[in-house]
């Protein structure tokens, strides 16, 4: 018989995605595998299939983040509240305009239950969320929606970016109060500073890292901005224009 190998020591954190609405938002579920609590970071539809989660797990929430204020990433934050008792964190306060069109959204869009809704408190760039220990760092990251924040942590090396950055694209800027060129400086000034080996969680899409994106997104990419000196070409309209920015 072999040597005994001691088994590897469950994570402190793991991380599920709920993916809710017709428009398949990244719900993003982080638990505590000791304490069993667990935050919702843009709980934006479908409370009952979120709550059935909580339950199948065996999870207590004990939080909830909001990354910003569109319809898909917080329509179900009221009703979430109201089941649980915990309070509603984020998105910055210049998102409140969005939070107060949640219902008006989902009748344009044909999303059903959304509710309009304010946090209990709102968010501040550089602030710190203790998370059953763990420090997350809150960055505001506006031009999606102006009152948009990017919740970080260096050790865990993970980003909940929301409607920010995605895979192979950045998010729509064409919504009221959107800024095409605030988004490229909340990415290339925010974000890629925390390092290449940052693993980021979109809103939509799947998961990739800073350090992929800097070589190979067609928008952000350094070879487009010219992010630490790099020299600087010509942006492939083909290649954004076939991107998918979702919402």
């Amino acid at each position: 018989m072999g040597p005994m190998t001691e088994a590897a020591p469950e994570p402190k954190l793991q991380l599920r995605l709920v993916p809710v609405t017709p428009l398949q938002q990244n719900c993003s579920l982080l638990w505590d595998t000791a304490t069993k609590h667990a935050v919702f970071v843009d709980p934006g539809g479908e409370i009952d299939k979120l709550m059935a989660t909580l339950d199948q797990l065996g999870l207590t929430l004990t939080r909830i983040w909001l990354t910003h204020g569109h319809l898909d990433h917080a329509g179900a934050a009221a009703d979430l509240r109201d089941r649980t008792g915990v309070a509603i964190e984020g998105p910055h306060r210049e998102d409140q305009f969005w939070l107060d069109q949640i219902e008006a959204s989902g009748k344009r869009y044909g999303i059903k239950g959304g509710r309009n809704v304010t946090p209990d408190r709102y968010f501040e760039d550089g602030e710190l969320l203790d998370f059953e220990g763990v420090a997350f760092t809150v960055a505001h990251t506006p031009g999606h929606t102006p009152g948009h924040v990017v919740i970080h942590n260096a050790d865990v090396k993970i980003a909940f970016v929301g409607d920010v950055l995605f895979a192979g694209a950045i998010g729509r800027t064409d919504f009221p109060r959107g800024d095409h060129d605030q988004l490229i400086r909340s990415i290339t000034g925010k974000l890629w500073p925390l390092g290449d080996d940052i693993t980021f969680i979109p809103g939509h899409g799947p998961p990739s890292t800073f350090g992929q994106e800097r070589q190979t997104n067609p928008f952000v990419a350094d070879r487009l901005t010219g992010y630490k000196g790099a020299p600087k070409a010509a942006a492939d309209t083909v290649a954004q224009n076939a991107a998918d920015r979702f919402a």
